[in-house]
């Protein structure tokens, strides 16, 4: 049970980090989305055995975090989290891709070493940049600007419903466990045998609860509409903050950083 209200706490908790006001949150959610996007497309679009251009990106959620309150182990562990279904996507390439790409003195590095160490990268940028548009902006604050950006309302709406209805799931399950334990005398009916039943009772549970949120939703005048108490307006510090992060993008992508700051050096040195 404990297990259970932690992870629902811990769940909630990012959403609770979006309340803060900081230069971060009080920016247009528009912006922080559509800064996002070009963040991700210009991660993704490198090649697979690209390291070093890939390095001056970890400037941007570097700055968001500070900018933004928030807190880095706490968002470290959520990308740990998600970590293995990167890994074991990449982990196979050293044993597909032999071939030495990189020579370091007398150990050589193969190309499935570098594409699987190139995927881990990109993939700790893009799932960082996701936490910290939800952490700065919040949900229903993405959904709306998804919807004043043209995305399919449906869309939209499912979205924000699915991450909602987590909460009813875990609340739900929470209360089964908690009168299952009650219930419970001498560690009889806590096996696995009562598992089965315990799921499908909790499916039945989640619905009903889900139809009765539904009927006050609509009896509150709901109409597939996201509103916010703040409304969205465009200022000075938005343009800045999209602008000067989008070009530094582009410039990022285009020109490789790293290895022009190494050649520098290198050059001082010499």
């Amino acid at each position: 049970m404990g297990n259970i209200e932690s992870s629902l706490l811990n769940i909630g908790y990012l959403e609770t980090l979006s309340y803060q006001q900081t230069p971060l949150h009080r920016l247009d959610p528009r912006v922080k989305l559509l800064t996002t996007l070009i963040f991700i497309v210009a991660v993704v679009s490198f090649g697979k055995y690209e390291i070093t251009g890939l390095v001056p990106f970890l400037i941007y959620p570097v700055v968001l975090i500070a900018v933004g309150n928030l807190p880095p182990g706490y968002l470290a562990k959520k990308i740990l989290i998600a970590a293995p279904f990167a890994f074991f996507i990449g982990i196979f390439n050293p044993l597909l891709d032999r071939a030495v790409l990189v020579q370091l003195g007398p150990v050589g590095i193969s190309g499935g070493w570098v594409s699987f160490a190139s995927i881990m990268i990109r993939f700790t940028l893009t799932v960082s940049a996701a936490f910290i548009l939800i952490a700065g902006t919040g949900l229903n604050a993405v959904c709306l600007a998804l919807d004043k950006l043209g995305a399919p309302r449906i869309f939209v709406m499912q979205l924000l419903f699915l991450y909602r209805y987590i909460f009813v799931l875990t609340e739900e399950a929470l209360r089964m466990v908690r009168a299952r334990a009650l219930r419970a005398f001498d560690g009889r009916g806590l096996g696995f045998g009562s598992y089965s039943s315990m799921v499908g009772h909790l499916l039945l549970r989640t619905l009903e609860r889900a139809r009765r949120i539904h009927l006050a939703m609509l009896s509150r005048g709901f109409e597939g509409r996201i509103h916010l108490l703040r409304p969205l307006h465009l200022h000075r510090g938005d343009v800045v903050f999209f602008l000067g992060w989008s070009t530094l993008f582009v410039l990022l992508r285009r020109y490789n950083l790293s290895q022009w700051c190494g050649a520098w050096i290198m050059g001082l040195v010499t």
